[in-house]
């Protein structure tokens, strides 16, 4: 049984410091030895691992849009097995999801999880103003629908951050009193605690390196000197009962769908292939914008996951079947990328066998013949640039041409979070051109855009991103396809 209390930390806004606070107070539980599970509401690839380095478990993200909000509680469950305590940090601010409907909100995610919330406060500029801030947050009942009809998320306390002195201090905990709120810290500003940040956010961790443990040290005696760790503990109410996400049996009630391959399975489990294909996975520094629940379905569904690094490994995993590129900051990369010639060869090989190969998003401009004017594996003839314009937003898409990931006619929500562009060699955006001169065909379709993507053989690529634990169909109709 489950024995984790879940914390939920949010903030009134994006930019209030709540990455620091999260971030750091995982890491100060767990430097004193409690067993920390790490979350991120949202699609965030970057937060979750400076999560991981920080508690010394997965982090992992809980978003409902992409993945359903059934699957929230048990999702949770899973990844804080063992755990005694999980600190969820939120999205923007707390009653912010998806711009149509609210969902996929920190609010949300509190009141699936049952878990209560601690709002982190940037208080710079104010005063007992901010009685009437903790007031409104305490207050404010979101719809039904936004709240995933799990009720409200409950404010429990507050912790002040970027206070001015000892004196501010000692106002805003009077005002915190008057909204009947008790502050669980009050944390100095501290500039030196910027992460460096790019056109999408934070640096990766794992680009970061020893400046990044740096960080999360930093952070981890900041929080640990001027919030109380117990009573932010003591807020934290058991995950609510119910079984725990399991990829097993996510995989066994799985659907693979019209044209996926007919191969002998394992008796226990029609959707095991006979044999286990080698599924790589690229990683590293470039390819870093995955989710941990991925490999955990690969492996149910009867793969053998290897990682490459296409920053250093110049050739992929022995007997490799099939191949996913991750999102991530290929372009921050690029002379390393193009430089390792070989991998690229290895990989425009692979892709003219027709094996299976699933890009989403920095995957995709890695496929491309070139990025910003550097040569990468020309699997589709089209070239890849940074632009200014900042692509975001949730998609509710359908996929227009089968592939071996998704059938004709699948519906997935996804997400974009890119400010690159793809243009096809013959001209023009999109797929069309390809698809006229090469048989190509466009990867999905949703309102308001043109189509999007490409599926050439055995490829899918695209900016959309997707999350696997909730589309664990796609998993199995990879990997059997990958079996073939």
């Amino acid at each position: 049984m489950n024995t984790a209390r879940a914390v939920v930390l949010a903030a009134p806004s994006s930019g209030s410091g709540k990455t620091t606070v999260s971030t750091g107070l995982m890491a100060a539980l767990a430097r004193r030895g409690t067993r920390v599970a790490p979350f991120k509401v949202g699609p965030d690839y970057i937060d979750p691992g400076y999560h991981t380095l920080a508690a010394g478990a997965p982090g992992r993200n809980l978003d409902p849009v992409l993945v359903g909000p059934d699957r929230i509680a048990a999702l949770a469950r899973h990844g804080s097995a063992g755990a005694e305590v999980a600190v969820v940090e939120g999205v923007m601010g707390l009653f912010d999801g998806r711009v149509a409907d609210g969902a996929g909100s920190t609010a949300e995610v509190a009141a699936l999880l049952g878990a209560p919330v601690v709002l982190v406060v940037d208080v710079r500029g104010q005063a007992r103003s901010l009685a009437a801030l903790l007031h409104g947050f305490r207050s404010f009942d979101p719809s039904p629908r936004s709240a995933g009809g799990a009720g409200r998320a409950r404010v429990a306390g507050v912790i002040l951050n970027r206070v001015g002195s000892p004196r501010h201090v000692e106002v805003l905990t009077a005002a915190a009193e008057e909204a009947g709120l008790p502050v669980l810290g009050a944390v100095p500003r501290r500039a030196e605690l910027v992460v460096p940040s790019r056109h999408l956010g934070l640096v990766t961790a794992a680009e970061h390196g020893a400046a990044a443990r740096a960080a999360v040290d930093a952070m981890a005696e900041l929080v640990a000197a001027h919030v109380d760790l117990d009573a932010v503990v003591a807020t934290a109410q058991p995950l609510p009962d119910g079984p725990s996400w399991d990829p097993e049996q996510e995989i066994a009630g799985a659907h693979a769908g019209p044209g996926s391959p007919r191969l002998p399975g394992n008796p226990d489990n029609p959707n095991m292939p006979d044999r286990r294909p080698v599924i790589a996975v690229a990683g590293g520094p470039a390819f870093g914008f995955g989710y941990a629940e991925h490999t955990e379905l690969l492996r149910a569904a009867g793969a053998d996951v290897a990682l490459v690094d296409p920053l250093r490994d110049e050739s992929l995993p022995e007997g490799t079947a099939g191949l996913i590129l991750p999102g991530g900051f290929p372009e921050e990369h690029v002379a390393a990328l193009g430089a390792n010639a070989p991998l690229r060869a290895e990989i425009a090989a692979l892709a003219a066998s027709g094996a299976p190969v699933h890009a989403e998003c920095g995957g995709l401009l890695y496929l491309c013949r070139e990025l910003d004017g550097v040569e990468m594996c020309a699997v589709l003839d089209a070239s890849g640039a940074m632009t200014e314009r900042l692509t975001l937003g949730y998609r509710d898409a359908v996929a227009l041409t089968g592939s071996a990931v998704f059938p004709e006619g699948s519906r997935v929500c996804g997400h974009e979070f890119h400010r690159c562009a793809v243009t096809p060699r013959a001209g023009g955006t999109g797929s069309a051109p390809l698809r006229q001169e090469r048989g190509d065909a466009a990867a999905w379709a949703w309102r308001g855009a043109e189509p999007e993507g490409f599926v050439l053989d055995g490829v899918h690529a695209s900016f959309l991103h997707t999350h696997p634990a909730g589309n664990p169909d796609a998993v199995v109709h990879f990997v059997r396809s990958s079996a073939t």
